[in-house]
């Protein structure tokens, strides 16, 4: 029997050293340049004596540099935790303690983050950065030119270890043991990402529009990069950008999330109908829920190469729908392509299909969260099925609809309340550009929903007659307890960089609002939703 081809960023330096690995704006790297570097970084981090399983963060931007550390880390056996640039310097020094990081890459372009956390860090370690001096870090690019760019005669894997986005509490690390000391496969970051989504081969020309440090996109560039294909990172997302990519490169897969669609068809109308992508097969969405409408005006203008997913960064399971599937199943998530599905109930009883509960996975190697036993614990049934904290239900076919985060349901008068069941319903209105609900404290019931909603203002210019059409729906679609008594307007929903809503950041907009007005408008940042942030 044949044993499986090997793909690693090695193999097609050797096989194909002249084809194009990542490109960044005018930064163009082959794979020959992609594997020096990546071994001249994994010698600079050999030198500055890091052991076999010890931790380093890294704090870049979208930048070649931030995948080739990720495979030097991976040469050297150590884990790297890729930080957010939108963090601020106590989110940062919180990970880097956390992670128990001994060295922090960071770049000039971050100065201000980079300097206040490294002023702030109480304790001993490296820190390195890229371009110009940063005050308190060594310039990396001498010990880079003095490195050698060949490989180490013994290379043990390492591994990426990310942190979730924090959207309800303190971000959490997701760990996991580190492959074999002798492993010479296929990277397990690589190896079902080209099973699942095809990312394997020279073919394969990727567009990756979001931020390098989130699990996904990270993800992806290395497996695509394993696979001997071509990476095009986006400095930032723009729309127009995006469709020009698209065409003039070729390219073959991509990767989403929703609120990137809703830009996208926000476009001028004679830019979208002259946009043409033969080449263009795959496009990959998560991260966030996609309203019914927006996937099926997306499989309208781009056709059927819409494929979505549903994972997490604790990676149990993983399920997928395409746009075919979509169509038939509208608002389904898919089925299940890693791990096995059960639905549970607050017993930890198996419901049937049909029944609301938590979504647990088995048959995937288990994660624990770093130094958290009690957080792991949470989240792990006594059978040892492990969940990502979403509620939901799959139908007699075993497809999974997801209802809502559980740490985002709202108790009101002992009814259990899914904020996305309201989301989904007002998003139906004609203006409604996005919403977002959250439980906020009712003398009353305990708790009561209350909507934040975007308009989209070549709909809906005035807000109470939009206001006035909400509540009349609501009124048809739900039943009283599910119904707002107050909608909001704001400029903008405030959400992490791969489109999750902070509904945290929601609650402390509160106090800007009169209580039952639906004015002043707060805005979460300028402009549209932030998804580079």
């Amino acid at each position: 029997m044949q044993s499986p081809v090997r793909n690693d960023l090695r193999r097609h330096a050797t096989l194909t050293p002249s084809h194009p690995a990542i490109v960044c704006g005018d930064r163009r790297l082959d794979y020959a340049e992609l594997e020096a570097l990546a071994n001249r970084l994994a010698n600079v981090l050999r030198s500055l004596g890091l052991q076999r399983g010890e931790h380093i963060a890294s704090l870049l931007g979208n930048r070649p540099e931030a995948l080739a550390l990720a495979w030097a880390a991976y040469r050297c056996g150590l884990y790297l935790t890729p930080m957010a640039t939108s963090l601020s310097p106590p989110e940062l020094v919180y990970l880097v303690n956390d992670c128990e990081a001994k060295l922090v890459v960071a770049e000039h372009a971050l100065q201000g983050l980079a300097e206040a956390l490294q002023r702030d860090i109480r304790r001993d370690l490296h820190w390195l950065a890229f371009g110009a001096p940063v005050d308190g870090y060594r310039p990396i690019e001498p010990l880079i030119d003095a490195a050698s760019p060949l490989s180490h005669t013994h290379e043990p894997p390492g591994a990426v270890m990310v942190y979730t986005s924090g959207t309800t509490g303190a971000p959490k690390g997701v760990h996991r043991d580190l492959p074999p000391p002798d492993f010479d496969g296929t990277p397990a970051f690589a190896a079902d990402l080209h099973q699942l989504f095809g990312l394997a081969g020279h073919e394969v020309c990727y567009l990756s529009t979001a931020p390098l440090y989130h699990a996904a996109p990270l993800r992806f560039g290395l497996a695509v990069t394993a696979g001997g294909g071509t990476v095009h990172v986006m400095d930032r997302f723009d729309a127009a950008e995006a469709l020009d990519l698209l065409e003039r490169e070729s390219i073959t897969h991509s990767q989403w999330v929703p609120t990137m669609f809703q830009r996208l068809l926000a476009l001028r109308e004679a830019r979208r109908r002259a946009f043409r992508a033969p080449h263009h097969r795959v496009a990959v969405h998560g991260a966030a829920p996609c309203p019914v409408a927006l996937k099926r005006a997306m499989i309208d203008w781009w056709g059927p190469v819409l494929l979505e997913y549903y994972s997490g960064s604790e990676g149990i399971g993983l399920t997928l729908i395409d746009s075919a599937e979509a169509l038939k199943k509208p608002g389904s998530v898919g089925t299940a392509r890693k791990g096995v599905i059960h639905i549970v109930d607050d017993q930890g009883r198996e419901l049937p299909a049909g029944e609301t509960g938590a979504v647990y996975f088995s048959g995937v190697k288990p994660f624990a969260y770093y130094r958290a036993p009690e957080k792991t614990a949470a989240k792990t049934t006594s059978q040892g099925w492990q969940t990502f904290g979403d509620m939901g239900h799959v139908d007699a076919e075993g497809w999974l609809y997801l209802t809502d985060r559980q740490d985002d349901m709202i108790i009101s008068g002992g009814v259990n309340i899914y904020p996305q069941e309201i989301e989904t319903a007002m998003a139906e209105v004609p203006g409604v550009w996005e919403c977002a609900v959250v439980g906020v404290p009712d003398e009353r019931f305990g708790e009561r929903p209350l909507a934040f909603v975007v308009a989209d203002r070549q709909l809906a210019p005035d807000d109470e007659a939009l206001l006035q059409r909400i509540r009349a729906h609501n009124q048809e679609r739900l039943g009283k307890l599910k119904q707002p008594a107050e909608i909001l307007f704001i400029d903008s929903l405030p959400r992490t960089a791969t489109g999750k809503v902070l509904r945290r950041r929601l609650r402390e907009l509160l106090p800007a609002f009169s209580p039952a007005a639906a004015t002043p408008r707060p805005s979460a940042g300028a402009g549209a939703p932030d998804t580079n942030s």
